[in-house]
């Protein structure tokens, strides 16, 4: 149930990795959690653990799950338990372009610090 979330997400991020293998890295990791609304709604994870803190990702819920609120529940509820555990801080990355995502992230106490960009760096051009 969770490794097609996986791929999913994946192919929205423009991520290569395998999904059946990413699954079961999170899983067995224990760093990979699930949202329940009379079964599976949404996933939520973290990663990046440092010695103050850790970062929350992984959000996912699928299309015609959206809009109810799980993602919130989800995130809101795996970053207090990452605080509890003793986490200075828990961090996210977001999508600038997206209004309802920040909003949310936002309303549940995460706060804007930077933007951030991602480069791809390739080899040099061949010549030929």
């Amino acid at each position: 149930m969770l490794t097609p979330w996986v791929g999913d997400m994946l192919a929205l991020i423009g991520d290569s990795r395998v999904a059946s293998d990413l699954t079961l890295e999170r899983i067995q990791k224990g760093n990979l959690f699930v949202w329940e609304d009379g079964g599976p709604v949404s996933m939520v994870g973290w990663t990046g653990k440092t010695p103050s803190g850790v970062r929350v990702n992984f959000v996912y819920t699928p299309a015609a799950l959206r809009g109810r609120g799980y993602a919130t529940a989800a995130v809101a509820a795996l970053s207090q338990r990452l605080l509890d555990q003793g986490n200075r801080y828990c961090c996210l990355y977001t999508d600038l372009a997206n209004p309802t995502s920040n909003a949310i992230y936002q309303r549940i106490g995460y706060r804007p610090i930077r933007d951030a960009a991602l480069y791809r760096i390739t080899g040099p051009a061949s010549s030929g």
